[in-house]
């Protein structure tokens, strides 16, 4: 995998440090992650915190109202470690219960979509493994910029514009997440004084005072006073789960992703299929390479819809799904000289949602993978009185088809989209990287790989150049691929490529998204950490 300087797509150059790097969606976040490393802790207390900071500067994507998933490379164990922080649906709501209040899809706002929010439980045991500081020393930065107030930045003051309107309709969302109704502006400082006690609090009485305490109850009275079915119980009954990773070797790299009901294995599945073909020869700026890739995430979605569920609730063929004797098979159904309208799903034998990723490295080699979303935007708009957040609307990617195997059952997680990724070689950590981005990830963590792997370019580069969005493919909560659905192209693609994708029968939107927003750390060789992060976002990669 050549490391190259000055590529055409690259927006800048990647970081370069020895000791340590950070790389999130928000500088004040890598800003403090790289704080907590030099005051004595390690990669995975700098990812801990810097999630909790994002949670209050990036509303917008995140925050302990959702869930968290994790993949931890330990440099004395030399192994690798997932974590499925995901919560479950109320257990005393059923799939009766929404035919009989004639819906035909849960919605995506309001009481009904809230599932379990993870993260918290995430966090300590994260810490609880791997940690060395203590928890309210990761806490405190976040406690501090909640009190004091942090300057709300441009992206972030947009995508907090845009959810007002859906959301100032739920109780406690105006009064907590707002100045006045209105969302603040860029440049203007953001308080939330409620997030600040809500953190205190977990800091002072760890994580059961908010799965089985004072804001467990609040949560769960604010759910039954608001139409709401989650219950004190509900909250009380949850855990998080580690998980073995699974992986591929894409041409003498392992690519590591978490099993379902995380959608990361569509990425190794694409990349099974891609490993078909001499992608190497092509370019990525053309209609060959375009509609082959195009292609591969058609096919791969498909089982997605089909197979991608909660295990504890389905057999799920995953071993058989990323084995190369089935993607040779699923490959052998693309044709080179026209787009599909339509895949059937395998036989294995047997949308837009809004995120944060960062990763940390610390001088140890310890590296964290770590996803956090809310789900849609700022979540499902409900916000509990006095603690400061939103809780998420993962729900609403539950089927409400009987017989769908991400059918809504409760006590049952759904089908989600959030994904870290991470490569390894030669049984050695060298990439730990994510791209947020709903059904984006996915495709995006595979053109990663391909960028890196078969085009050559550098870890800033494979995340700077123009990607491809495809959308419209069979959906885990019911809708079918309809006409090959729509081929989005990033600014960056020439017209030649796109009249040659037209040709071969693809429904062409040209810069319309969205692409994910991607950070990145690789370790080379030598020890040194290079570190990337998305130009199309606010992130800032930096180390020591």
């Amino acid at each position: 995998m050549d490391r190259v300087s000055g590529s055409t797509y690259a927006s800048r150059s990647p970081v370069l440090a020895t000791q340590a790097m950070a790389a999130t969606s928000q500088p004040l976040a890598t800003q403090l992650a790289l704080q907590i490393m030099r005051e004595g802790g390690n990669a995975i207390d700098a990812a801990v915190a810097a999630n909790a900071l994002l949670g209050l500067v990036e509303p917008t994507g995140n925050g302990i109202g959702g869930d968290i998933f994790a993949i931890v490379w330990d440099a004395k164990s030399k192994k690798l470690y997932g974590l499925n922080g995901s919560g479950r649906s109320p257990k005393s709501l059923n799939l009766q219960w929404f035919k009989d209040n004639n819906y035909d899809k849960i919605p995506s706002h309001g009481p009904l979509p809230v599932t379990v929010p993870g993260t918290v439980d995430g966090w300590f045991m994260l810490h609880q493994r791997f940690g060395q500081l203590p928890m309210h020393q990761l806490l405190q930065p976040t406690i501090d910029y909640a009190e004091k107030g942090f300057p709300v930045s441009q992206l972030i003051a947009y995508y907090w514009n845009r959810s007002v309107p859906i959301l100032d309709k739920w109780p406690g969302f105006t009064e907590q997440m707002t100045r006045d109704g209105k969302a603040p502006k860029e440049g203007e400082i953001w308080k939330n004084q409620n997030l600040a006690n809500t953190l205190k609090l977990i800091a002072k009485e760890g994580r059961d005072v908010f799965y089985k305490g004072k804001i467990a109850q609040t949560i769960a009275d604010y759910m039954q006073a608001n139409g709401g079915h989650l219950s004190f119980e509900d909250m009380a009954s949850h855990s998080g789960e580690w998980v073995d990773p699974v992986s591929i070797n894409y041409r003498g790299y392992d690519v590591w992703e978490l099993p379902p009901n995380g959608q990361g294995i569509a990425a190794l599945q694409i990349l099974n299929i891609l490993s078909q073909f001499k992608v190497g020869d092509m370019q990525l700026d053309s209609a060959e390479y375009v509609h082959l890739f195009t292609e591969a995430k058609k096919l791969a979605f498909e089982d997605r819809a089909r197979y991608y569920a909660d295990p504890a609730f389905n057999a799920i063929p995953v071993t058989e799904l990323i084995s190369q004797p089935y993607a040779n098979k699923r490959a052998k159904l693309i044709d080179l000289n026209k787009a599909a309208k339509s895949y059937p799903a395998g036989n294995p034998a047997l949308e837009a949602g809004d995120t944060i990723y960062l990763t940390t490295a610390d001088k140890d080699g310890n590296m964290v993978s770590l996803i956090q979303s809310n789900y849609r935007g700022m979540g499902s708009g409900m916000t509990p009185p006095g603690l400061g957040f939103v809780l998420q609307d993962r729900g609403e990617m539950f089927s409400l088809k009987k017989n769908h195997v991400n059918a809504f059952e409760g006590g049952k997680r759904p089908f989600h989209t959030i994904i870290p990724a991470f490569i390894s070689k030669d049984d050695k950590p060298y990439m730990s990287f994510g791209l947020m981005g709903g059904a984006m990830q996915p495709q995006g963590h595979a053109q990663i790989v391909v960028n890196m792997i078969d085009f050559g370019m550098d870890i800033q580069a494979a995340g700077d150049a123009p990607r491809i969005h495809h959308s419209g493919s069979s959906q885990p909560t019911d809708e079918v691929m309809k006409d090959g659905g729509v081929l989005n192209l990033e600014s960056g693609f020439s017209y030649d490529t796109i009249r040659g994708l037209m040709r071969l029968g693809h429904t062409i939107e040209f810069a319309n998204g969205p692409y994910g927003g991607y950070q990145a750390i690789m370790k080379a060789d030598n020890g040194v950490y290079w570190g990337a992060s998305e130009s199309r976002k606010d992130g800032q990669a930096a180390g020591y």
